[in-house]
């Protein structure tokens, strides 16, 4: 599908471009990729990465601006969504920046992409979504809700809009693997919360996902992929075995556990092999043979979080891979 088609990635000097751009190149060799984001010096850096491939191309803008995302889009065949303000606690302290760039730049694209003629869009959601607990969750929540029914507002327009969620991204910039790399050496880690788990994906894994979503939606669907989770407290020991650990307390906004699917989200979730998906809950259209499309139905007092997760990654997986990633963690 991706093949010879041209893809536009929103916020794609972030951790995920960084990561999506190369392997989609790579596997699926596009006709053109474009990167549209607001930092000219990311842009700039990342430009240095790709120097002499011409399929990849830098466009300055901000979801915000609506005229220049339909200067962008210009000829797209798909878009992958990844610009957010995503870090909670400046979420919290600038809700206006916040609710401009999740809610309202989600709202100029999903216009663009129908008056554009996109095929098919790709939202990126986070846990923090699924019951929020603070501003960031609640301004996602509102996003994939937008995605989901932009399906519908479409009308007579072939653009469909799907959604990926998923937890802590390991080795993403800005995360807790490489703070706590950076501080290791001062022999103490701060803790949150002794009890605090979170869920753990690759950034490859998410990539996949991605992809998967592109291939499979017929659209409207949200995208659970299934990970392991692990305890904040084994983190640290993953990362920093001889520190001593100091409890500081949950910040502004922060969960305790991770959750990707609550039990609002059950009566409309089924699940696959290696990953669940919300279907959406207008239109009848959990009920889709084209949508369900050989899912199982999950319980109804099902919920997916980091806590009650089945599979837990161990302190000597994570290390390991920490070993094979040291070069690339927090880089981008």
């Amino acid at each position: 599908m991706l093949t010879n088609s041209s893809i536009l990635i929103t916020g794609g000097t972030g951790s995920f471009g960084h990561t999506f751009v190369p392997m989609t190149l790579e596997k699926h060799n596009p006709k053109k990729v474009i990167i549209y984001s607001r930092d000219e010096m990311k842009q700039w850096e990342m430009a240095k990465r790709f120097a002499g491939d011409k399929r990849v191309r830098f466009f300055i803008g901000d979801v915000r601006d609506r005229e220049r995302l339909y200067r962008a889009l210009d000829g797209v065949d798909y878009v992958v969504h990844a610009a957010a303000t995503k870090i909670v606690p400046t979420a919290e302290y600038n809700p206006f920046e916040c609710v401009k760039t999740n809610v309202i730049g989600a709202m100029n694209l999903i216009d663009a992409c129908i008056d554009k003629k996109v095929k098919r869009v790709v939202a990126l959601s986070t846990d923090k979504a699924s019951s929020p607990a603070n501003l960031y969750g609640a301004t996602k929540l509102a996003s994939d809700k937008l995605f989901v029914a932009g399906n519908s507002y479409a009308g007579g327009h072939d653009t469909r809009f799907a959604v990926v969620r998923y937890g802590n991204v390991m080795g993403s910039r800005g995360s807790v693997i490489p703070f706590f790399l950076s501080i290791a050496n001062k022999g103490k880690i701060p803790i949150t919360d002794a009890r605090m788990t979170r869920f753990m994906i690759s950034l490859e894994q998410g990539v996949e996902l991605v992809w998967h979503a592109f291939e499979d939606m017929v659209g409207g669907e949200i995208y659970v992929k299934k990970i392991p989770s692990m305890k904040v407290t084994d983190l640290a020991l993953a990362v920093a075995p001889e520190a001593s650990q100091e409890i500081i307390g949950i910040r502004p906004g922060e969960k305790l556990h991770e959750q990707m699917i609550g039990t609002e989200d059950a009566l409309h979730t089924y699940e696959y092999a290696e990953h669940f998906k919300i279907l959406p809950a207008i239109h009848n259209w959990s009920s889709d043979p084209d949508r369900i499309n050989g899912g199982k139905k999950v319980a109804e007092d099902f919920t997916y979080c980091s806590d009650n997760n089945p599979d837990w990654m161990s302190i000597d997986t994570l290390r390991a891979w920490i070993d094979q990633n040291r070069d690339k963690i927090g880089s981008f």
